[in-house]
């Protein structure tokens, strides 16, 4: 079967601050995946954000037939959507041009059209309450100062914290900094002097998961997640329904998620590591 003439070819992309997952399907078989770099309305203007697709994107998809396409992004709340569709038409000028925050895509994702809790815990977290075709209450993630509990941003706040407050043990501290070439001005530089602090703090995560065997690192962990749940899913039904994640933290972190759960008398359901399996599922 020709794809390229029978149309009906849909375009999904999921991108968050970092990367871009992009895949082309055809009644839920995927034709051509691939990743770029991230595309954010946050972080970069239109011109930007066009110029990334057409160097990026379109060269893989020039000869395919698209006839939609549903372009979910960080960042991508109602005031920008207009930027980030004029910038994906430059390159694809189909009429169909859907574009949809990241926490929908957890939605669309991990729940489709069933009721459920969406969470997002990456190196920034999020969260919803789904009642199978839209968002019906939405505690605000307010970033990794104000909220942002769970996420990789967060656990590297308090793992720098931490060290340079003393108040791990010693082999950790110096592992730690060795392992990064850090030392508390570098440290200081980087969060508040730099620009993308939570990006600098969320890359920090993979120490936790080498240690997460070491009672001190499980602890600040698990109470990440206590904060998490107590601060954002606890405000939605979530004895009725499950509670789902997708993102990077959840994902590598499962073991210790599913326990705080449990201790809370949370029900999980899914737990992915990026949402694009399950978009193409909701689209075929």
């Amino acid at each position: 079967m020709d794809h390229s003439q029978s149309g009906g070819n849909i375009l999904i992309a999921d991108s968050g601050a970092t990367k871009t997952d992009w895949c082309l399907t055809h009644g839920g078989e995927t034709l051509k995946q691939f990743t770029t770099k991230g595309i954010s309305p946050v972080y970069q203007t239109e011109e930007e954000m066009a110029e990334e697709i057409r160097l990026q994107a379109y060269p893989l998809l020039k000869k395919e037939k698209v006839q939609s396409i549903h372009f979910y992004g960080t960042g991508c709340i109602p005031e920008k959507i207009a930027f980030v569709r004029n910038a994906i038409h430059q390159s694809f000028p189909v009429d169909a041009i859907h574009v949809y925050s990241d926490l929908m895509a957890a939605a669309h994702s991990l729940c489709g059209h069933e009721a459920g809790i969406a969470c997002i815990l990456g190196s920034g977290s999020n969260s919803c309450e789904w009642d199978g075709t839209g968002i019906i209450k939405q505690v605000a993630p307010l970033g990794f100062i104000l909220g942002d509990e769970g996420s990789g941003a967060a656990l590297g706040k308090q793992l720098v914290s931490d060290v340079l407050k003393n108040q791990l043990p010693k082999r950790i501290t110096e592992q730690f900094l060795a392992e990064y070439s850090l030392n508390q001005a570098t440290i200081i530089d980087k969060v508040y002097r730099q620009p993308f602090p939570s990006r600098f703090l969320a890359g920090l995560s993979p120490f936790l998961l080498k240690h997460i065997e070491d009672p001190h690192i499980r602890v600040m962990v698990a109470r990440s997640f206590s904060d998490f749940f107590d601060r954002n899913v606890m405000q939605y039904d979530y004895q009725k329904n499950k509670v789902n994640f997708v993102g990077s933290i959840a994902w590598y972190f499962s073991g210790v998620l599913r326990e705080v759960a449990v201790e809370k008398g949370i029900k999980t359901g899914k737990i992915e590591q990026s949402p694009i399996e399950g978009l193409v599922k909701f689209y075929s």
